[in-house]
């Protein structure tokens, strides 16, 4: 049946037209002045709103969430927040103090705890934990934001904002909002007459307001190189000669921890003595991480692109335009949807997690503590929607069908998880079952809470040798290839060693002998940089670490 003549199809124009109208008396044209911020939002916010909130793994619209959590419930409420990343208390006040009601996020790193409680508790209804591009993608379906509070360094007077090198997430926010009639609201750290670049037009912005201080940057992706250890060394020499150099990986993201740190490390030293500068990690996607320093000045990384900024690198990025994505004002231009793009089908993937199980499914969501997924899961799962080809992907194709029995011929995308067997307090990392069961029980979730499935786990690396799942040819062979490299804990302790060795012969378990992996070696001497001092020297005196990584 056809809708009736007197149908409204714009009335979310309509209704924003009202909001603003009621928000113009708090700003001078788009300029609010911070101390008018709270009323502004009163104005142009409603019970029962979509409101996206720019929580990245860097940056952050702190100073609008912080006003977010404080509106008075009795006016708002029932807001249903939509954010890729929650990391600051103010994050979550605004459900403990009855504004908000129900959540849509991808991760929630220091404030899982919390969020988990505050589940328990009833004040937060959870819609779905997602990956980013998931998040990302409903922006534009059914979980588009009506208002968006987002964060740029600079705006002028007509709204243009410059993003700087943290642009991360703010195209995707953006657009998503200002194309389906929704309100913007931008904090920026200036208000300047000419914007460097024009990173988001001014037509989309609804408001500006100049922060009290600037938006808080976390630096996720600093790792010291003081406290890198021989375990992390052997294990980076493993995948190096293990991994790297027979799949000769070009392409291909490094998660985030100081097992990728370690590999960052020995590749001007270690990969260098193996003759393999210009064969391996000639593209990236990750963040501008300071312990890639040493190699990309060695020649061996030629371009990177990246989600995020990293504190302290700015000047070190401007300063290599051949290798990063920058823009014509000289700095880079992040963007973590093309970012995750990218990385999604490069060659391979490989990242640290918190726990294993027999299968090789792996998860970061522990007992009381939600963690999320962030973009492991789609930087670690395979890329069946991949057509072009690369000799890794044909290789670890050929070799998943050779396992499988399969007659059609397909690549496959390495997915490693490199973890030792034991991590902090001697919690260990292997388990019978994953605490993502008892997560889901408890929390009441429709799934246990998985980063990435084992099977598209193709390898595991420990301190003990590597796993190829993907030469296994049913699941009890899985599962003795993980208890083989599972160590002391107990799930190595149950191994099946005449199973083992069989694998071990036909090597899907490699030892580091195996591989020609000389275990001597793997000392602090091999790192390129042994702390941050010797990555600001390494840089040039480009790089900038934050104070609190400074000891000198």
């Amino acid at each position: 049946m056809k809708m009736s003549p007197d149908f409204h199809w714009d009335t979310l124009a309509r209704n924003t037209a009202t909001r603003l109208k009621r928000g113009a008396s708090h700003a001078n044209g788009k300029v609010v002045a911070a101390e008018n911020i709270a009323a502004l939002l009163h104005a142009v916010i409603e019970s029962g709103d979509r409101v996206c909130v720019e929580g990245n793994n860097q940056k952050h619209a702190d100073f609008l969430a912080s006003a977010l959590s404080k509106m008075d419930a009795n006016l708002v409420h029932d807001l249903h927040i939509i954010q890729s990343n929650l990391a600051l208390a103010s994050h979550l006040d605004v459900f403990e103090r009855g504004v908000a009601s129900r959540l849509d996020f991808c991760y929630s790193g220091d404030q899982g705890v919390r969020l988990a409680r505050l589940i328990k508790a009833g004040k937060i209804n959870v819609g779905a934990i997602h990956t980013y591009l998931e998040l990302y993608g409903r922006y534009f379906m059914d979980l588009t934001p009506r208002v968006s509070l987002i964060a740029a360094q600079s705006a002028d007077a007509n709204g243009n904002l410059y993003t700087g090198p943290n642009t991360e997430d703010t195209p995707a926010v953006a657009e998503g909002t200002a194309f389906k009639n929704g309100i913007i609201i931008a904090q920026v750290n200036e208000i300047v007459d000419t914007v460097p670049r024009v990173d988001v037009p001014g037509d989309w912005v609804s408001y500006v307001v100049q922060a009290p201080k600037p938006h808080y940057i976390e630096p996720i992706f600093t790792r010291d190189p003081a406290q890198i250890t021989e375990t992390q060394i052997l294990m980076a020499m493993m995948v190096i000669k293990g991994l790297y150099a027979p799949y000769q990986v070009t392409r291909l993201n490094h998660g985030i921890g100081f097992d990728t740190a370690a590999i960052e490390l020995i590749l001007p030293t270690y990969a260098e003595s193996l003759g393999l500068r210009g064969k391996i990690c000639n593209y990236m996607t990750v963040n501008p991480c300071p312990t890639l320093i040493p190699a990309i000045e060695s020649g061996f990384v030629k371009g990177i692109h990246c989600a995020g900024s990293e504190l302290g690198m700015e000047e070190y990025v401007r300063a290599r335009p051949d290798v990063f994505f920058n823009g014509p004002d000289g700095s880079m231009r992040s963007n973590r949807v093309f970012c995750q793009i990218a990385g999604h089908y490069s060659v391979l993937f490989i990242g640290s997690t918190l726990q294993v199980d027999t299968q090789g499914n792996s998860s970061t969501a522990t007992l009381n503590r939600i963690t999320g997924f962030g973009g492991a899961p789609n930087f670690g799962s395979e890329s069946r929607a991949r057509r072009h080809v690369s000799y890794p992907w044909l290789k670890a194709g050929e070799e998943s069908a050779q396992a499988t029995g399969s007659t059609m011929p397909r690549g496959r995308k390495l997915v490693v998880q490199m973890v030792e067997s034991f991590r902090e307090k001697m919690s260990p990392t292997f388990t019978e079952k994953l605490d993502a069961w008892q997560l889901m029980e408890d929390l009441s979730l429709e799934l246990p809470p998985v980063m990435v499935y084992g099977d598209d786990v193709t390898q595991i690396v420990t301190e003990e040798g590597i796993a190829h799942l993907h030469k296994c040819s049913n699941p009890q062979e899985r599962e003795q290839a993980v208890r083989g490299v599972a160590g002391f804990t107990a799930v190595g302790m149950k191994r099946d060693q005449r199973a083992v060795d069989n694998l071990r012969d036909r090597g899907v378990i490699q030892r580091p002998e195996d591989i020609g992996v000389d275990v001597s070696l793997a000392t602090r001497d091999l790192l390129a940089a042994k702390s941050m001092k010797d990555l600001v020297r390494w840089s040039g005196n480009l790089y900038q670490p934050p104070n609190r990584f400074r000891n000198w």
